[in-house]
């Protein structure tokens, strides 16, 4: 099985933490440049640090330091970025903190659109930046990292929902049309995951249900088959085997990362 990344470039946002880092040393290690990408330039330059010991002196990995609440930013600082280092980017790999937890009902218009911009539309700003070297080499990769809410929606998550699902769609159609090039577009789902992010859900339903904080993590595990949150390194296996060439044939699909907890196949 082809999992050779040597030679490709590869964007990786939320970089700094979490998922999004564990992603960017498993496409490190399968022999990519990297380019790390989130808000804490402390944290990039130390996560850069990390990563020059993964890999051979042939890679050349980097960071951008940007805030995905401003697509017109976003798109500026990365075509200032793609001019000063000149590369093309093989590997596009869209994460971004989810929206804030709470009730539909109790949302604010201004939450939806907020989300929607850091989202849905910081993805396609990045997707046309890099479209055309993608192209032009033959060889495209976009895996957006979701939730499994886009299969069955999460209680408690309102805004997430309902802009997680936009995604999904907007991923599907891009799917259709660039396949033709050579360019996957595929969705990878993850569930209760060891991240910060799941700490924060935990720890505002805790003090929302007045449940002890143990108590709601049970509460979360008793929903998962495996009875075990999920790794960030095991979402990065997946996104790894979706940006390789072994997955050229895999396009427009979601892939749940879950433990099994989604009740839908």
């Amino acid at each position: 099985m082809n999992l050779d990344l040597k030679g490709k470039n590869a964007f990786v946002g939320g970089s700094s933490k979490g998922i999004g880092k564990a992603v960017a040393f498993e496409l490190a290690r399968l022999g990519a440049s990297v380019t790390l990408v989130g808000r804490e330039e402390p944290s990039l330059m130390q996560c850069l640090i990390d990563m020059s010991f993964i890999g051979s002196s042939e890679q050349r990995h980097d960071y951008l330091a940007v805030d995905f609440s401003d697509p017109d930013k976003v798109k500026s600082a990365v075509e200032r970025h793609m001019k000063k280092s000149n590369k093309t980017y093989h590997i596009l790999v869209n994460n971004t903190g989810g929206p804030a937890s709470g009730k539909i009902q109790e949302a604010e218009e201004k939450d939806f659109i907020k989300a929607f911009e850091s989202h849905l539309i910081c993805n396609h700003v990045l997707t046309k930046l890099f479209l055309d070297g993608m192209k032009k080499s033959g060889y495209g990769r976009i895996v957006n990292i979701i939730s499994t809410s886009v299969k069955q929606p999460l209680p408690n998550l309102g805004v997430s929902n309902t802009i997680r699902a936009a995604v999904a769609n907007w991923a599907k159609t891009m799917a259709n049309e660039l396949g033709e090039f050579g360019i996957t577009v595929n969705n990878v789902l993850p569930g209760a995951t060891e991240t910060e992010r799941l700490t924060a859900i935990v720890k505002t339903k805790s003090e929302k249900t007045k449940m002890s904080v143990e108590a709601v993590r049970e509460e979360l595990l008793k929903e998962i088959p495996m009875k075990r949150f999920g790794k960030a390194d095991e979402v990065a296996n997946a996104v790894a085997f979706l940006a390789s060439p072994a997955a050229a044939y895999i396009n427009g699909i979601n892939v749940p990362v879950d433990g099994g907890r989604t009740g839908s196949l």
